[in-house]
C-alpha cells in the first residue's frame, strides 16, 4: 500500500489527525484541494480543553505566542459572559487566534513528523474492500490512484468521503442565515467586544487586527436569504444602522460571508475502513465557537486508536469506541447550538429580550456560569467508564494537570509526559513489585512514571496506579484499597495495550 492512512482534507482537523498518526510512526498522507491556507478565518478561538490537548503535545506555547488570551466565552451572545478563569487549569481561557494561524502551526508540526501533504489535490472517489481503501485523486500531475489501510474524511460539510461511504447525514436544513463581515470601521465601538440584541436584530463586533473588525449579524429582514447569496456591504451598513443607530463608518470589506443553521450529524462515524471527523461528521450553527474545537478533540480521540490498530496493539473494541465516545458528545453539541440559535434568532421581541435578560442574570450565579462554561469549553466531557475496570471516580474523566514529584526529587508538570503521544502509567504507591508484575518489554508504547503528587489533589489520594490514555483521558485507576492492586494493573494494561497478532 502507498500509505497506512490517507486523510482527505487539510484543514485544522485533518492536519491534527495526521500529526497524531505520524507521532505514533504511522505513514500518513493528507490530500488538500487548496494550494495554500485560506487567508480568511471563520473560526477565531481555541477553547480551554483544546488548549489542554495542545499542551499535551507541547504546542500550546507556540499558539499562545501568536494569539491573545481572553478569560471569557459566550453562550447565545448573552450579556453575561462565560468565565473560564473559574477552572483549575493553566488553560482556563479562550485563545483568540485566527484559524489560518492555527492551521499554519499544525501544518508545520505535521511536516516535521514526516506527514506528506499533497496540496492542489482533490479526492474524486473512495472505494474500500476488506483489505484496504483506494482513493482516486486529481492533482497538478493529473490523476493518481492511492491506496491505504484506512481513510479519514475531514473534508467538510459536503464530504465526498461520507457520501461515497454511504453514511447518512441526518438532521435539518437551515431555517435562518446570518452574515459575517471583516471590515474597516471608522468609528469602532468603545468596548473591545460589543454584543447588542434588540427588536431590530443581533450584532456582535470584535477586533481582528489594528485595521479590521469582524461583524456577525442576524438581521430579521435578511435572515431568510439563502446562504449561497453573496453578502453586500450595504446589507451590513443598513443592519448596523437599524440595530445600533449608526453604521460605524463601515467600509473596505476584506471578507463577507453568509452562513446558516443547518444541523446534521453522520449516522455513524465509521464505515469499515473509513472514518469521519470534524464538519464531515457534523454541522451546526457556529454558536459559542465550538465547531473547530470539537473537531480537533475528535482528531486526537481517533488518532491514537487508529495508530494502535495499525501497530497491532489495539483490542478489538478500540476502533469502534471512536463512534461510541464522540457521537453522544456531538449530539449534545448540536442540541446546545440549537438552543443558542433559538435565543439568538428565533424572534426579536420584548418577550425574547426579557428571556435573554433573565438567562443573563442566571449566568451571574457562579455555579451556573461554571456549568455552562464547562460545556462550551469541553471540560464537562466524560467518557463512559470501562466496564471491566475496577470502579473509580476518575475513570473516563479528563486527566487534569498535576505537579508530580519524581523519585529523583524533581518536580514535573504531568502534561509534559504526553508530548510523544504515548500511554502514561502513573504509579503512586511506591510498590517495588511493579517491575516484576508486568512484562514491560512488551509495552514500549507505555511510559511508566513512579511519582507522588506534589500539591493538593484530593481525588488522587486513594490512587495506587492509573493508566492515562494518549488523548488525556483516564483509562482506569486502581484504588489503594484494592487487595491485589498489581493484578488489577496487569489486567488493565493487557485490556488496553496488549499486542495481538496482525
Amino acid at each position: 500500500m502507498d500509505y497506512e492512512v490517507i486523510v482527505v482534507g487539510g484543514g485544522p482537523v485533518g492536519l491534527m489527525l495526521a500529526a497524531e498518526l505520524a507521532l505514533a510512526g504511522v505513514k500518513v498522507c493528507v490530500l488538500e484541494r487548496l494550494k495554500e491556507t485560506m487567508p480568511y478565518s471563520r473560526a477565531l478561538n481555541l477553547h480551554p480543553r483544546s488548549l489542554e490537548l495542545f499542551d499535551l503535545r507541547g504546542l500550546k506555547t507556540k499558539l499562545v505566542s501568536i494569539g491573545k488570551l481572553l478569560p471569557i466565552g459566550h453562550y447565545a451572545a448573552l450579556d453575561t459572559k462565560l468565565d473560564f478563569s473559574l477552572f483549575d487549569s493553566s488553560s482556563n481561557y479562550t485563545l483568540y487566534i485566527p484559524q489560518h494561524d492555527t492551521e499554519k502551526v499544525l501544518e508545520a508540526w505535521a511536516q516535521s513528523l514526516g506527514v506528506e501533504i499533497r496540496r492542489e489535490t482533490e479526492a474524486v472517489s473512495v472505494r474500500q474492500d476488506a483489505q484496504g481503501v483506494e482513493v482516486t485523486a486529481v492533482g497538478p500531475k493529473g490523476e493518481a490512484v492511492l491506496t491505504a489501510a484506512y481513510v479519514v474524511g475531514a473534508d467538510g460539510a459536503g464530504s465526498l468521503v461520507r457520501k461515497q461511504a454511504g453514511i447518512p447525514f441526518e438532521g435539518t436544513d437551515a431555517t435562518l442565515t446570518a452574515m459575517l463581515g471583516d471590515v474597516v470601521l471608522a468609528y469602532p465601538p468603545e468596548t473591545k467586544v460589543l454584543t447588542h440584541f434588540n427588536e431590530h436584530g443581533l450584532v456582535m463586533i470584535l477586533p481582528l487586527t489594528d485595521r479590521l473588525h469582524r461583524i456577525v449579524m442576524i438581521d430579521p429582514t435578511r435572515m431568510k436569504v439563502p446562504k449561497e447569496e453573496p453578502v453586500t456591504l450595504e446589507e451590513l451598513r443598513s443592519g448596523l444602522a437599524r440595530i445600533l443607530g449608526s453604521d460605524l463608518g463601515i467600509s473596505e470589506p476584506y471578507w463577507l460571508s453568509r452562513f446558516g443553521n443547518a444541523t446534521r450529524q453522520a449516522k455513524r462515524y465509521r464505515e469499515g475502513r473509513i472514518f469521519l471527523a470534524g464538519d464531515a461528521a457534523h454541522i451546526h450553527f457556529p454558536a459559542g465557537g465550538q465547531g473547530l474545537n470539537v473537531g480537533l478533540q475528535e482528531a486526537v480521540n481517533l488518532g491514537w486508536k487508529l495508530a494502535a490498530e495499525l501497530k497491532g496493539r489495539a483490542p478489538e473494541w478500540l476502533l469502534d469506541s471512536y463512534h461510541a465516545e464522540r457521537f453522544p458528545v456531538n449530539t449534545a453539541l448540536l442540541r446546545n447550538t440549537q438552543a443558542q440559535t433559538l435565543l439568538m434568532g428565533l424572534e426579536f421581541s420584548p418577550r425574547m429580550i426579557e428571556l435573554r435578560s433573565m438567562l443573563s442574570d442566571l449566568l451571574c450565579i457562579p455555579e451556573a456560569n461554571k456549568e455552562v462554561a464547562a460545556r462550551i469549553g469541553a471540560f464537562a466531557i466524560r467518557y463512559a467508564p470501562d466496564e471491566e475496570a475496577l470502579p473509580h471516580a476518575l475513570n473516563g474523566r479528563r486527566f487534569t494537570e498535576l505537579k508530580l514529584r519524581l523519585d529523583s526529587g524533581a518536580v514535573l508538570d504531568a502534561y509534559e509526559l504526553f508530548h510523544s503521544g504515548c500511554f502514561v502509567l502513573l504509579h503512586l504507591a511506591s510498590d517495588d513489585r511493579l517491575n516484576d508484575a508486568v512484562p514491560w518489554e512488551e509495552y514500549g508504547h507505555i511510559r511508566v512514571v513512579r511519582a507522588s503528587i506534589a500539591g493538593n489533589a484530593a481525588e488522587w489520594d486513594d490512587v495506587h496506579t492509573a493508566l492515562i490514555r494518549p488523548d488525556g483521558y483516564m483509562a482506569w485507576a486502581v484504588p489503594q484499597s484494592e487487595p491485589q492492586p498489581l493484578e488489577a494493573v496487569k489486567r488493565g494494561i493487557a485490556r488496553w495495550c496488549e499486542s495481538r497478532p496482525m
